[in-house]
C-alpha cells in the first residue's frame, strides 16, 4: 500500500514538473538590429538569458556549417523556420529542404498576399488550397506547416470570421497555427477564447504584449514601439499561458519587435518565471 502511494506521489510530482517546465524560446526577429552588426555576440546574448529554443530563418551571411557551429556553441536549437506563401504554392519541396538544413520541425507562413488593406474570401479560399496541398508535402517529410495570422484574417465572414473559414477548411494533419497573442488581441479578438474554440490547432505561440490604450485594427499593422514587457500590457498574458497549456501549445517564443527588445526580453522572462511559481 505504501509503495502504491509513493508511486502515485512521484507520478503527480512528475506531471506537475512537466506542466511548468515549458521551454520559453525566442523569435530571432526580436534582435534583427543586433544581428546586423554582431552575429556571434547576439547568439551569446541569447544564451546568457538561458534561452535554448529559437525560431527564425536565414543564416545572417554565414555558411550553414558556420551557422550550425554557432548554434551548438550556444546550446540553441531551431524549432521552426519561415516559408513564403508563394514558395509554398509553387515549390513546397524547397521549404522542406530549407527546414531540414536547420533541423526545424515546423515551417511557418507569416502572410497571405493581398492588395493593400483588402482581404477577401476568394484570397482565403486560395490560401486553404495552398495550405492543404503544401502541408501534405511537408507532412510526408516529417514536418508540420503552421500559419501565423496578423489580424486581417479576423474580418467578419458569414456567422464568424475569415479565420474560422480557414480553420474549418484545412486538414489538421496538414495545417496548424502559430498564435501571436498580440496579433489576435490587436484586431479585436480574445486569445483565450480562440484557444478554447480551437484546441489542438495552435502548436506554436508568439508571446508579445501591447501597450494599454493602443488602438487596434484588422489591417495587420501596428507601431512596433507598442510592444511592451510581458505582463505590463493589455493582452492578458497570464490567462493566456494558463489556457495555452490546456490547448496543446507545444512551443512558446517571446517576440519583442520594439527598439527596447534587449532590455525588455530579460524582464519578460522574469515575468514568465513568476507565473510558473504562482500557478
Amino acid at each position: 500500500m505504501l509503495s502504491k502511494l509513493l508511486f502515485t506521489y512521484l507520478v503527480l510530482i512528475s506531471v506537475n514538473n512537466l506542466l511548468f517546465a515549458q521551454e520559453i524560446g525566442l523569435q530571432l526577429y526580436s534582435l534583427r538590429e543586433q544581428f546586423k552588426t554582431d552575429v556571434p555576440g547576439t547568439f551569446a546574448k541569447i544564451k546568457s538569458w538561458n534561452i535554448r529554443e529559437i525560431e527564425g530563418g536565414g543564416t545572417y551571411g554565414l555558411s550553414q556549417d558556420e551557422f550550425k557551429k554557432l548554434l551548438a556553441q550556444n546550446n540553441l536549437k531551431i524549432i521552426s523556420t519561415g516559408a513564403d506563401f508563394n514558395q509554398l504554392a509553387t515549390n513546397p519541396q524547397a521549404a522542406v529542404e530549407a527546414a531540414k538544413l536547420t533541423g526545424a520541425k515546423y515551417v511557418v507562413c507569416y502572410w497571405i498576399p493581398h492588395k493593400d488593406d483588402e482581404f477577401t474570401i476568394e484570397e482565403m479560399k486560395k490560401a486553404v488550397e495552398v495550405f492543404n496541398s503544401a502541408g501534405k508535402v511537408l507532412h510526408e517529410n516529417g514536418l508540420t506547416l503552421c500559419y501565423h495570422p496578423h489580424g486581417f484574417e479576423f474580418r467578419p465572414y458569414e456567422q464568424g470570421t475569415l479565420f474560422d473559414y480557414l480553420v474549418k477548411n484545412t486538414d489538421p494533419k496538414y495545417l496548424n497555427f502559430e498564435m501571436d497573442v498580440f496579433w489576435v488581441k490587436h484586431p479585436g479578438q480574445d486569445p483565450v477564447a480562440l484557444l478554447k474554440k480551437y484546441p489542438k490547432r495552435f502548436a506554436l505561440m508568439h508571446l508579445k504584449d501591447r501597450k494599454p490604450g493602443t488602438e487596434g485594427n484588422q489591417n495587420g499593422r501596428a507601431d512596433v514601439e507598442t510592444n511592451v514587457v510581458l505582463g505590463s500590457g493589455d493582452v492578458g498574458i497570464a490567462a493566456i499561458m494558463k489556457e495555452a497549456k490546456k490547448a496543446g501549445v507545444e512551443h512558446y517564443f517571446i517576440e519583442d519587435e520594439s527598439s527596447r527588445s534587449v532590455e525588455q526580453i530579460p524582464q519578460s522572462l522574469e515575468f514568465l518565471k513568476g507565473l510558473k511559481k504562482s500557478q
